[in-house]
Order: structure tokens, then C-alpha cells, then sequence
């Protein structure tokens, strides 16, 4: 790299997350140390001593693309988000999580008054005789402690700050994030709101047989060893592929594992659940609901089934971006107090 090109300021961020997608970065491999060539890390929490007065010393707009991932769970990480966001000229949602709420906002189905008596209260393993509950201020002699409020949803990330482009999974794929790259580092990016990974369904990567066979009953993946050669759905293994973009390589397919959605939804999918629970719906072999009910019903947890990845971004979440800002804190301080 010639000694006068002017070296990238790249950001990477998690909030509510598992650390896969922080992972997913290390699996470049060798390629890990092209992007140190290429690029100056200014504020990486997972593997480097960043504070966050380091990120707010630095100019507005002088962080060239910000790899963000994680939902927004709680207060820090809309204020974090925020902060990334006017900081960064490119502002990248990276992973599942942060593409469409991912697992985390599977707790969506559940608001925080009843996710704290559960948590703090009747789990098995509690014991909290006086009930206490996370507090967002404490006085302490040393002076007063502040923890995060905890909002009554999770958020994927658009719902708080404007993102430029999406790379989904979960975690995103080493060659999709070394294709991500390569175009920041070229500056040959798609157009704003693109999301990096394939436009057609999975079904269309998947080499297995399909015969459009109809199915009697749905099994739960652990429940039967699946033929490697044919079509997961038509074993009655509920498989996202129909509806699901391609892009990642059909790892677990390659596995003998049904897809589970962490790509998000193809174009032509206006809802992923709903896209998949019809989908679903179409395999059952019968025309009358004596029939279909018994098969239905073998899907456990359709939910988490059809939703998996994708609860903050259907129609299903239980609260809109608009009372992200200021309601969430008044209500996460009204809860405290």
C-alpha cells in the first residue's frame, strides 16, 4: 500500500448480542491483518481499550463506515448508536441481531415488567426474597451508581439511527464480510439501503431433491435423522429457505440442518413470519381443518419458529420506533422509581 494513501477509521460496536458477529470478524483469518493495512480501528470494545470519550473527541462525519451489531436493548446502546451514527459517514448493520432484532427480540412477545418478575423473581435458580429489582440510579457513599434503563422492547437498529447498509446473518459469513470490505475499501458500495448478501430465496442455492411433495407431519430436527439428499421441508422439517435470502454459503444446509431465517427476508417476502408460516401452511397434505389442525400442531413454537430472527421487524412487534425517543427513558425512570 503506497505510504501516501490515507489509511480508513473503522468502528465495530455491540449491543444486545451473543459476541458471534465479534467472532465472525476474527474468522477473516490472515485477511485480518489486510484490514489492519487498510484501516485504523478507533473504538472496537471487544478487543480493544477504547472509552467512549475517545469516540466523542472525535470529529463528526470522521469515521469512515461503522460495523454495528446487536439490537438496542437498553438505553447505552441507543445512546452508543446515536453517538457511532453522527460520528460515521457509512453506518453498517451487521448481523441478524441488528438487521432484524435476531434472537433478542424474541423477548418482545414479553414487556419488561413481566420480564423483570420472571428474571428476578420466580426462575428456579433465584433467590431474591425481597424482590429487589435493577435500579438506573443507586446512591452510594463513593457516589451515585447508574445502570442502563431497560426498555420495554428491542429495537433493530434502523428503528433508532438511519442505516446505510445491511449485512445479515448470524453470524455474517467470513466471505460476505471480506466482499463488504472490499467494496468500502474500493468505494464501489451498492446503492444506500442495500443489503449485502443474495436477492434470490435460499431454496434456489439448496442442491437438494425436490419432488413438491406434501408431508403428514412435522418434526422437530432432533426428532429424526433427515435424508442429506432431499428437500428438508418435504421431510416435515420446518426449513426457512423458500422465503430466506441466499448469500450464505447454505452452511447449514451443507450440515443436514434446516435453515433458520438469520438472512432476513428475500425482496419479494413483505413479511418473513407470515411469508414462512404460509409457506409452511401450503406442505400440509389435506383440505379440510380435521385434517390440517393435527399437522399444524406439530409445529413447536411457531413464534420462535417463523420469527426467529425477525420479531423487531414484522408486524407482530409489540412497539414502534416513534417511542424510542424520550418514552422509552420516562418509562424505564418511572419503573425505577
Amino acid at each position: 500500500m503506497p505510504e501516501s494513501k490515507k489509511k480508513l477509521k473503522l468502528a465495530l460496536y455491540w449491543a444486545a448480542s451473543c459476541g458471534g458477529c465479534e467472532v465472525a470478524v476474527l474468522d477473516l483469518d490472515e485477511k485480518i491483518l489486510t484490514v489492519a493495512e487498510l484501516a485504523d480501528i478507533v473504538l472496537w470494545p471487544v478487543a480493544l481499550d477504547f472509552k467512549y470519550k475517545d469516540v466523542e473527541a472525535l470529529a463528526d462525519g470522521s469515521v469512515d463506515v461503522c460495523l454495528f451489531n446487536g439490537a438496542i436493548r437498553n438505553s447505552e446502546q441507543l445512546e452508543i448508536a446515536e453517538l457511532l451514527r453522527r460520528k460515521s459517514k457509512v453506518m453498517v448493520a451487521f448481523g441478524a441481531c441488528a438487521c432484524y432484532g435476531g434472537i433478542p427480540a424474541l423477548a418482545n412477545q414479553f414487556d419488561r415488567e413481566s420480564i423483570f418478575a420472571r428474571v428476578y423473581g420466580t426462575t428456579p435458580s433465584t433467590v431474591n426474597p425481597g424482590r429487589v429489582l435493577p435500579q438506573t440510579k443507586l446512591p452510594t457513599p463513593q457516589g451515585e451508581l447508574h445502570l442502563p434503563t431497560f426498555y420495554n422492547a428491542v429495537y433493530k437498529l434502523d428503528d433508532v439511527v438511519d442505516v446505510d447498509y445491511y449485512i445479515p446473518g448470524c453470524p455474517p459469513p467470513p466471505d460476505l464480510i471480506w466482499t463488504a470490505v472490499e467494496a468500502i475499501v474500493s468505494g464501489k458500495l451498492p446503492p444506500k439501503g442495500a443489503t449485502i448478501a443474495g436477492e434470490r430465496a435460499l431454496c434456489h442455492s439448496c442442491l437438494r431433491k425436490k419432488e413438491e411433495k406434501k408431508v403428514t407431519a412435522f418434526r422437530r430436527v432432533h426428532e429424526v435423522i433427515p435424508d442429506p439428499e432431499k428437500c428438508l421441508l418435504e421431510q416435515g422439517i420446518i426449513c426457512s429457505g423458500p422465503v430466506t435470502r441466499d448469500g450464505c454459503g447454505t452452511r447449514c444446509l451443507n450440515a443436514n440442518m434446516p435453515c433458520r431465517g438469520c438472512f432476513g427476508p428475500t425482496p419479494e417476502a413483505l413479511e418473513h413470519g407470515a411469508s414462512m408460516l404460509s409457506a409452511a401452511a401450503t406442505m400440509a397434505e389435506g383440505k379440510d381443518e380435521a385434517t390440517l389442525a393435527p399437522i399444524l400442531d406439530g409445529i413447536v413454537d411457531p413464534l420462535g419458529t417463523f420469527y426467529r430472527f425477525t420479531l423487531a421487524d414484522s408486524l407482530l412487534r409489540i412497539r414502534n420506533k416513534a417511542l424510542v425517543a424520550g418514552a422509552e427513558e420516562k418509562e424505564g425512570e418511572e419503573a425505577a422509581s
